[in-house]
């Protein structure tokens, strides 16, 4: 279990094409993962980010079906909403409210917690993620690890059942990079975890891998294993 999670119906592709125009971004595509952390990597247009995209429920498939913790992510989209928080490579883009506490406490609107109950939840998740002091910060003003650590505070504070995290640390310093990594593969977060990255560092701490290459997935399993055939790719 991935908490109280049920693994046995986490992530579940069944020939899933996805066409962007008249690209063909993810062709036939057929996976069922239960993995706590899962790493996805390959070169840039190879399929990773549209296969993020379609299970966090921001794009839809061609042809197949997704279905997210035993939810359609085509048929149900309100509750996928619900189940998945995402995280961009951007953090501006996450960026709403204008001090850092009130745009972790905007992540939980439309809860039926009390303002109380909200409020310490925001305290808590500041602590953990080492923004109390900076509560009452312009959001906008933060540094850019500062902005990530705030984008991934208030996409954790959710408890989501998934988060998928697209290049969360592309544009981060070392000593910021891997801040954020530590709390991306946090062995007691809670919710499985859908990493894109570039970072084969980072990857390689996932407990399974997939490599994607022209819209389909040429590897998985064992992240040392398959890191090891993309680099072997990379030098054909």
């Amino acid at each position: 279990m991935i908490g109280d999670i049920d693994q046995s119906s986490a992530i579940r592709l069944d020939g899933v094409t996805a066409r962007l125009g008249d690209t063909v971004a993810l062709d036939d595509v057929t996976l069922h993962l239960d993995d706590a952390r899962i790493a996805v990597i390959g070169a840039n247009g190879s399929g990773k980010s549209t296969f993020a995209r379609l299970v966090g429920g921001l794009t839809r498939a061609t042809a197949g079906s997704v279905r997210v913790h035993g939810v359609d992510a085509a048929k149900d989209t309100a509750t996928l909403r619900r189940l998945v928080s995402i995280v961009f490579s951007n953090p501006d883009a996450q960026i709403v409210m204008p001090t850092v506490a009130e745009d972790v406490a905007f992540s939980l609107r439309g809860t039926k917690a009390s303002k109380a109950d909200i409020a310490a939840q925001v305290a808590d998740a500041l602590d953990e993620f080492g923004l109390t002091a900076l509560a009452d910060r312009s959001a906008y003003e933060l540094s850019g690890g500062q902005k990530q650590l705030l984008a991934l505070c208030g996409a954790v504070i959710r408890r989501p059942a998934l988060l998928i995290a697209d290049e969360p640390t592309a544009y981060l310093d070392a000593r910021n990079s891997a801040a954020v990594a530590d709390h991306l593969l946090h062995p007691e977060a809670g919710h499985q975890l859908l990493l894109v990255t570039h970072d084969l560092e980072l990857a390689a701490r996932c407990d399974t891998a997939l490599l994607f290459d022209g819209g389909r997935v040429v590897a998985q399993g064992a992240p040392d294993d398959v890191i090891a055939a993309y680099r072997a790719s990379l030098r054909a």
